[in-house]
């Protein structure tokens, strides 16, 4: 296991440790936002612990600030502005979507090691499946190769997409385990048309895992990098205090 510091972000000595929830059931993307923008100004005034939420959203669209409008091809599903940074990238079951919150003020106000850091717990957590994901400077999210697919065809397993409010990071990663793949046709994934890149699954690659299965690597590598986390709580989707007006910046991301 690698432990090259410049991915880790760790808290303060003495701090809370982060707090993890899973949702089992699908939570709506309009109630997830607004929770994470309710949470993140709890986390900015010190009224919350920092937070991992794990969760699947029903089939949808998203938009990041970067988005253009040719990007969506055929909205088959409802199509969301997200205020993170990237362009259109689809949400479902089947994909695990990690929503982070943390306190940059603490960990170090780094908006590009932060990315470098969530590229490097979803390089670590593939790892573990036998997936080698890698980084690329020209394209978002954690890639593969696919060479049965033809020379220089790489898929995309997992995006990123964030936005930081005070310091504070919203939204956050989403590998996919074993989602409907055919669901990716109704836009231009990131942005990225050519035809040697694809989108790709855990079960795609022939890899048969569960959702807590991946939860639980996900749960240990994140610690490897960011430091200790709290209880889980079974589900946040009645839980959603009122959606707050913030001032922001979403990050674009690597």
């Amino acid at each position: 296991m690698r432990n090259d510091l410049t991915f880790c972000l760790p808290a303060p000595a003495g701090s809370a440790p982060v707090e993890w929830r899973v949702s089992d059931g699908r939570v709506g993307y309009e109630a997830a936002v607004a929770f994470m923008q309710a949470r993140a100004a709890a986390i900015a005034a010190g009224h919350e612990a920092e937070l991992v939420w794990l969760l699947e959203h029903p089939p949808l669209y998203t938009a990041g600030t970067s988005a253009k409008p040719a990007e969506l091809i055929e909205a088959r599903f409802p199509v969301f502005e997200s205020g993170r940074g990237g362009q259109m990238t689809y949400h479902g079951p089947g994909q695990r979507v990690a929503y982070v919150m943390l306190d940059l003020r603490r960990r170090g106000p780094d908006v590009r090691r932060f990315v470098a850091s969530l590229e490097e717990w979803i390089i670590r957590t593939l790892e573990a499946f036998n997936v080698r994901g890698e980084r690329r400077e020209d394209r978002i999210g954690v890639w593969v190769w696919r060479p049965d697919k033809g020379d220089g065809f790489e898929d995309k397993i997992a995006a990123i997409g964030i936005r930081v409010t005070q310091w504070v990071t919203l939204h956050g990663i989403a590998i996919n385990v074993d989602p409907d793949l055919t669901h990716f046709s109704g836009i231009v994934p990131c942005g990225v048309s050519e035809q040697r890149y694809g989108v790709t699954s855990l079960a795609d690659l022939g890899i048969p895992v569960s959702l807590p299965e991946v939860d639980m690597v996900l749960r240990r590598e994140f610690e490897r990098l960011f430091g200790p986390t709290g209880y889980a709580v079974a589900s946040t989707e009645n839980t959603s205090p009122g959606a707050r007006s913030l001032s922001s910046v979403s990050a674009p991301s690597r």
